[in-house]
């Protein structure tokens, strides 16, 4: 991969890493959000979270 892109392998790895080391802490800020949500009462009913879904899946649909 490295040599197609032009690049250092250790270059390609440094990202690598960078990403997921990014990624992980943006993962955990999330889950610490999303319990810190719970302990607040802030939840949303099955019904709530299927209609918000079939919504989103709607508008990501092409038209035709």
């Amino acid at each position: 991969m490295a040599a197609q892109a032009g690049r250092a392998p250790e270059s390609l790895v440094n990202e690598a890493v960078e990403r997921l080391v990014g990624y992980d802490e943006w993962f955990l800020q999330q889950v610490e959000k999303g319990l810190a949500q719970i302990e607040h009462g802030e939840l949303l009913e099955h019904e709530e979270v299927v209609a918000k879904m079939e919504n989103l899946i709607r508008e990501k649909q092409p038209r035709a």
